[in-house]
């Protein structure tokens, strides 16, 4: 377990990042990233804190966060699932690639170790061994596994260019190098190490891409492009509340001719175990456990922004709002309640570990691209033109030639000019700036294109239950005699 300090003195390494057209010299100094470096250093002093109950003892005996716990009963799901939350209360849901998610799968993958050991012995002792380096040290590992957008009609071997989607390029006695480039690196500028791989379908030929394995972010010849930050032009926390703690970037990953020890390799040029490390394990489960869990409370604060706003503006006893606002709580309601049914009937596999229920696991991922775009909808509905009458900054509340104006007219009939334009503009950054669209689009595609995400519900939901309730009353009746 370490604090938040020690988490930003290890970013202090030469990694290399290129924001603005120019290389970032120190990631923990640079505006377009202390914000978010700084709430994830407020997460690890949450974890270390003895008062919020988020250690555990390992396997080994070590002593370790929760987020690494390898679940073998529906208790410890509970247990995993109370310490993410608390972590998703910290950042109120919008830090998607906090070290929790990665994390789960990484306990999945040395959960069911035996899964990497079909490509080899070694494989299985190095996930495991990466897991527990990782786990003892309290590492904040994120990944890259979708390859860049060239041509989706094509396999990556197709391509005009083989080395344009992440590949190898070179076998050596002692590891691999690696070469091309991958998306979407969320929070990468931010992390320690990056598991890399692929969760795209791949074809026969593409066996070069067909690789797993983990590389440190300071490794040389890897590059990263950051998109524009979200969190350095903005003029104080009170304008962009979210913008400027939860802006956790999103990179562009470059790999030129990266050496990758072969005992940070899990997967080697074997196309049917590249799926099999996020299916076969618990690992796409409890992903999306944790996401599902973060989503929960993402939900729950926007609700309550909304109902604020109704409440201040004296619209909330209006049944037609009433309306809106219980279609809100019935959306929540449902999200929520879907995750706790998937963690209560939680399914016991061959290997001593449980994973949440799919069914109702992905019954809510599956809708996930609609639910927040309709949440959306309804906040904007609620704020109306409220959230573009406000003040440009924070300065025109304070300065005194405008202070006036402000005081007397933005403000509502239970609250002064202050409060309302300071929750005003939090509903802003949720709706209107480009933190708030980059949200709308994460969680539209949070697990893929729809009829991927739709595809996960279809493969899990358990037809046989719905036909054969159908056959049975077909059955029933016949021809009148």
């Amino acid at each position: 377990m370490r604090t938040g300090q020690q988490y930003i003195e290890s970013l202090k390494d030469n990694r290399c990042i290129y924001i603005d057209g120019e290389r970032v010299k120190d990631v923990t100094t640079h505006p377009a990233f202390t914000g978010i470096i700084d709430t994830v250093a407020g997460l690890y002093d949450i974890a270390i804190d003895a008062k919020n109950n988020m250690t555990y003892v390992t396997e080994d005996g070590t002593i370790a966060n929760k987020i690494f716990m390898i679940p073998r009963s529906r208790e410890d799901l509970q247990e995993r699932r109370e310490a993410i939350s608390k972590w998703a209360e910290a950042t109120y849901g919008f830090v998607g690639r906090s070290p929790d998610h990665v994390a789960s799968f990484l306990a999945s993958f040395a959960g069911a170790s035996h899964v990497f050991e079909r490509g080899g012995e070694r494989f299985k002792d190095n996930i495991v061994n990466f897991y527990k380096m990782v786990r003892d040290n309290d590492l904040y590992v994120t990944y890259v596994i979708i390859p860049p957008q060239v041509d989706r009609s094509k396999a990556a071997h197709e391509l005009d260019e083989k080395y344009v989607a992440m590949a190898v390029y070179e076998e050596r006695e002692d590891g691999i190098v690696v070469r091309g480039s991958q998306m979407l690196g969320t929070g990468s500028a931010v992390c320690n190490y990056l598991f890399c791989s692929v969760i795209s379908p791949l074809r026969p030929g593409d066996e070069d891409y067909a690789i797993s394995f983990a590389v440190p972010m300071d490794a040389p010849g890897l590059k990263l492009y950051a998109r524009p930050s979200y969190a350095q032009d903005k003029p104080s926390t009170f304008d962009y509340p979210l913008s400027t703690q939860f802006d956790e970037s999103d990179s562009f990953v470059v790999f030129d001719d990266v050496f990758i020890p072969w005992e940070q390799v899990f997967v080697y040029k074997n196309i049917d175990l590249v799926k099999a490390q996020f299916h076969e394990t618990p690992a796409h489960a409890l992903g999306n456990n944790q996401a599902q869990i973060r989503f929960t409370t993402k939900l729950k604060f926007i609700i309550g922004v909304a109902r604020k706003i109704a409440e201040m503006n004296g619209i909330d006893k209006f049944p037609q709002v009433q309306e809106k606002l219980g279609e809100l709580a019935s959306i929540a309601s449902c999200v929520e309640g879907m995750m706790l049914a998937s963690e209560y009937y939680c399914i016991d596999d061959k290997n001593g570990l449980v994973r949440p229920n799919p069914r109702f696991l992905y019954g809510i991922v599956g809708m996930q691209d609609t639910i927040y775009s309709n949440v959306i909808k309804i906040l904007r509905e609620l704020t109306g033109g409220g959230v573009l009458q406000g003040p440009s900054t924070y300065k025109e509340i304070i300065n005194p030639e405008s202070a006036g104006d402000i005081n007397k007219y933005i403000r509502a009939g239970s609250a002064d000019s202050t409060q309302k334009i300071k929750l005003f503009k939090l509903a802003w950054d949720i709706v209107g700036s480009e933190f708030g669209g980059r949200h709308q689009q994460y969680e539209m595609f949070y697990n893929g294109a729809p009829f991927v995400v739709k595809g996960y519900s279809f493969r899990n939901y358990g037809y046989h239950e719905a036909t054969n309730l159908v056959n049975r009353f077909l059955e029933s009746y016949q021809f009148p005699q």
